[in-house]
C-alpha cells in the first residue's frame, strides 16, 4: 500500500529545493516565506476558488502599476507591512525620532532648494506654512551637511505625479543643512487626502469596511553621512484622521501643531551602526 505524502512531507520536499549554496540569504527568505505560505493555506483551509481569486488579486496590483503608481507598495502599506519594516530596520533609539511609511509616491531626482525656499507651486493655494527645526544627533549636538528630502500632497489632496494638470516636481524639494543643523521650509499646510481607490488595494479596503483617508502630512527622507536614514512624515494635530490612518503611519511623535502658519519639530538621527 503507498503511504499518502502529508503536508509536513510535502513542505520539507519544497525547503529541500532551494539550494543555499547559492546565496544564503535569498534561501533563507525563500525558505521562510515558503513555511509560512504553507501554513497560511493549511490554517485557513484555502479552497481552490480562494486561491485562484488571490492570484487574481496580485495579477491586477501589478497590471495597475506603472511608472507613477506602484500598487504593491500601497498594498503593503495598508496591511501594515510597510511600517512594520521601518520599524525593524530603523529601530530608534529612545532619543532618536520614529520612522513612519515612505509611501508610493516618493519621486528621486527633487530640485536643490535653498533654506527658506518654498516647495509649493505658485499660486497653488491652500494656507501657508513654514515648517522649522534642526537636525541634530542623539546627543545633542546640531547636524551639518544632512539633506532634508522632501514631499507633500497640494491643496487640492492630490500629488504632482497624480495631477496631469500639476508641474512636474511640485511640492519637493532637498535641502541641506548649514553647520547649525537648522532648516526652514516654506510649504502650504498639508492636507487630508484618499489614497487611490481606483484599483485592487482600494476595493479590498471597501470590501472590508475600511476607509481611505491619510491624515494631513509632510513626509521627510533625512540623510547624513554617518547616520542611518531616517524616512518619516510630520502631522498637522488638526487633522480628523489622526486615529485611524489608512496605513498605520501615525506616531504620536511625529504630530505637531501647524496652526497660525508655524511648525516646528527637530530631527534627531541615530549613528549607523
Amino acid at each position: 500500500m503507498t503511504t499518502k505524502i502529508t503536508p509536513a512531507a510535502h513542505l520539507a520536499e519544497v525547503q529541500a529545493s532551494f539550494d543555499e549554496s547559492m546565496n544564503p540569504r535569498l534561501v533563507e527568505i525563500l525558505r521562510s516565506a515558503v513555511r509560512h505560505l504553507h501554513a497560511f493555506v493549511e490554517e485557513t483551509g484555502m479552497t481552490r476558488e480562494e486561491w485562484k481569486a488571490g492570484i487574481d488579486f496580485l495579477t491586477k496590483t501589478g497590471q495597475k502599476c506603472d511608472d507613477v503608481r506602484q500598487e504593491f507598495i500601497l498594498l503593503s502599506d495598508t496591511l501594515g507591512v510597510s511600517m512594520l519594516v521601518e520599524m525593524i530596520n530603523q529601530r530608534p533609539s529612545d532619543n532618536a525620532t520614529d520612522p513612519t511609511v515612505f509611501g508610493p509616491f516618493y519621486v528621486p531626482g527633487a530640485p536643490e532648494k535653498v533654506m527658506g525656499d518654498s516647495i509649493a507651486s505658485p499660486g497653488g493655494g491652500g494656507e501657508p506654512l513654514v515648517i522649522r527645526g534642526a537636525v541634530r544627533n542623539a546627543s545633542g549636538a546640531p547636524l551639518g551637511r544632512a539633506r532634508l528630502d522632501v514631499w507633500q500632497v497640494a491643496p487640492n489632496g492630490l500629488y504632482d505625479v497624480q495631477d496631469p494638470d500639476m508641474a512636474p516636481m511640485s511640492y519637493r524639494g532637498v535641502f541641506t543643512t548649514g553647520a547649525d543643523g537648522r532648516f526652514e521650509i516654506h510649504t502650504s499646510r498639508p492636507v487630508d487626502y484618499q489614497i487611490p481607490t481606483d484599483g485592487p488595494v482600494g476595493q479590498l479596503l471597501q470590501a472590508t469596511g475600511r476607509h481611505s483617508w491619510r491624515p494631513a502630512h509632510t513626509h521627510f527622507m533625512v540623510t547624513c553621512p554617518g547616520y542611518k536614514t531616517l524616512i518619516t512624515h510630520v502631522f498637522d494635530r488638526a487633522s480628523p484622521n489622526l486615529a485611524s490612518d489608512a496605513v498605520f503611519g501615525v506616531r504620536d511623535s511625529l504630530i505637531i501643531d501647524m496652526d497660525n502658519g508655524s511648525a516646528s519639530i527637530d530631527f534627531v538621527l541615530d549613528t549607523e551602526q
